[in-house]
């Protein structure tokens, strides 16, 4: 493990790279965006986009395509749950199924969405996986959003096709089924209607919702792709099919 020195002295050599512009990195690779790529600025040490498609880059899994709106999904998402409820014995099925309950059990123990700070990735997509078992959100529904997500795609004239779109697609429709931590308390307070001589109760709330963008999208994206691929492999010509009946 490095000391806190060498830390401090990673962090400010990071620091100053990014602060030197690198003019071969002249152009930022979105054919028609014609502004630089953020190495060849003093705004970071992205060689590939300028500021504005890296941020689009990280927050939907394509540096030029936007995501899927829940309208666009949803007769997606509802055509794959009608199925595999269907279809529930099937042996693809249950495997799925199976293996979205592990994700939930091997998650480790909950975490409150505001704990999550100094957490890498990866221990944050556990941390996600873990508030998907305590809200008792049904597999099903992880099993159908990856489903949606390679229907959808495959419908798209204009889609982008690599597994990153497609697992940064499907994490996002996972990641709002149990995004937050939601805290609510009530606390006496002095009534001013009577001068203080007299309390009230008064209920306060707070909401704690983790970033839907970075790393973490596409940790909880592989889990998901890991889990119901073979099932998607097996069946998922049968599953458009019944959309259409």
């Amino acid at each position: 493990m490095s000391s806190p020195e060498t830390a401090r002295r990673r962090k400010q050599e990071v620091k100053a790279r990014a602060a030197e512009p690198n003019h071969m990195f002249g152009y930022c690779r979105v054919i028609g965006c014609g502004k630089p790529a953020r190495a060849g600025t003093d705004d970071g040490l992205d060689t590939r986009f300028c500021r504005s498609h890296a941020e689009h880059y990280q927050r939907h899994g394509s540096p030029f395509k936007r995501s899927y709106t829940g309208q666009e999904l949803s007769p997606y998402r509802r055509a794959a749950l009608k199925w595999l409820k269907t279809n529930a014995e099937l042996f693809w099925v249950k495997n799925a199924i199976d293996r979205v309950r592990g994700l939930y059990q091997s998650a480790g123990p909950h975490i409150e969405a505001f704990r999550l700070r100094g957490l890498s990735p990866q221990d944050r997509a556990k941390a996600h996986w873990a508030r998907m078992r305590k809200a008792e959100i049904d597999p099903a529904q992880v099993v159908a959003a990856w489903l949606a997500v390679e229907m959808i795609t495959a419908d798209d004239p204009q889609s982008v096709r690599t597994r990153e779109f497609a697992q940064v697609q499907a994490a996002k429709i996972v990641h709002r089924m149990a995004s937050g931590t939601h805290k609510r308390w009530e606390r006496e307070v002095a009534d001013p209607d009577w001068s203080g001589l007299r309390t009230k109760t008064v209920i306060e709330e707070k909401h704690w919702y983790p970033r839907s963008r970075g790393r973490v999208l596409r940790h909880i994206g592989a889990d998901i792709e890991q889990a119901v691929e073979l099932l998607a492999q097996h069946h998922l010509s049968e599953i458009t099919a019944s959309m259409a009946r």
